[in-house]
Order: structure tokens, then C-alpha cells, then sequence
């Protein structure tokens, strides 16, 4: 009995082989892309890319595990949450309020260390920010809520309470 039910699984498993989510992959040009809006030096482009862009952007860099199920299935829900939380290749195609709170989210996820995701950096090392690279994120992701502030008035920043 054992042995049939470890075959099925078996065959189950060979079979989800075949079955993959849509790839998060773009090469057309990005129009609502943040840098359209805001200023991204080089040195934060560098640590977005690195760190940020895989699940918060619509260009995912798919590594060898994505091709084993049901690991794509489960990395490829974590892009699409993250995609939903914040993408920056859509940001400046949202109302001022959600870019307000997303990048003040962005300064207060990064000083606490929730991002990038600790199951993240299971498999991308090169993705722990250092703390000079979470100050040049912090103070840039500052800079554009700062900017934000002296461009529009404060209750057209702030989300509405219900």
C-alpha cells in the first residue's frame, strides 16, 4: 500500500513538472516607471536591481529552482505579492497618496530590516543590503517623500481614515 501511494505522488510530481505560472518578464519600455517621476542615481538603481526589483518590478530574473515545481509555483506568488504591494514600473501611474505611503513604506521596511524577505535572501546573498546601501535607499526614498511634501498640500498625501 505504502509503495502505490509513494508512486502516485511520484507521478504526480513528475507530472507538475509540466504545468508553470506566466513568467513576470518585460522587454517592452517601462512609461510609468518611478524614474520617469523621480530622480534614481546610479548607486540606488544599483541596489533596487539587486535587491528590490525581482518582486517589486514587471522584469523578475528567473534562476535554475523556478524550472522545479512546486517551488515556481510558490516563489512566483511571492512576485506577484510583491508586485502588488509595490512595483515600481508601475509607480507613477498611481494617485499621490499611494505613492506617498509607498515610499514612506519603503524607508520604514528598509530600516527595520523586512526587506528584502529573509526567505528572499535564502537564495540571493547578494541581496542583504549593507548599511551604507540601506542609508543611500533610506535617504533617496526620503528625498522623494520630502519632495512630495513641498510639492503638494498635506491632506492630499495622506491616506483618508474610514
Amino acid at each position: 500500500m505504502l509503495k502505490k501511494i509513494l508512486l502516485v505522488l511520484l507521478i504526480i510530481l513528475i507530472i507538475i513538472q509540466f504545468i508553470h505560472p506566466a513568467r513576470n518578464i518585460s522587454t517592452a519600455e517601462q512609461p510609468h516607471n518611478i524614474s520617469k517621476e523621480y530622480t534614481v542615481p546610479a548607486d540606488v538603481q544599483t541596489i533596487l536591481d539587486k535587491a528590490c526589483m525581482d518582486c517589486h518590478s514587471n522584469n523578475t530574473r528567473y534562476k535554475w529552482y523556478f524550472k522545479i515545481q512546486p517551488v515556481d509555483w510558490w516563489l512566483t506568488h511571492h512576485v506577484n505579492d510583491g508586485k502588488e504591494e509595490l512595483n515600481f514600473d508601475e509607480f507613477t501611474n498611481k494617485p499621490i497618496r499611494y505613492k506617498y505611503h509607498k515610499i514612506q513604506s519603503v524607508t520604514n521596511q528598509i530600516k527595520k530590516s523586512e526587506m528584502p524577505l529573509n526567505s528572499y535572501l535564502w537564495v540571493h546573498k547578494d541581496a542583504k543590503l549593507t548599511d551604507q546601501e540601506k542609508n543611500t535607499l533610506t535617504n533617496w526614498a526620503d528625498g522623494i517623500a520630502n519632495d512630495m511634501k513641498a510639492k503638494y498640500p498635506a491632506d492630499s498625501l495622506e491616506r483618508k481614515r474610514q
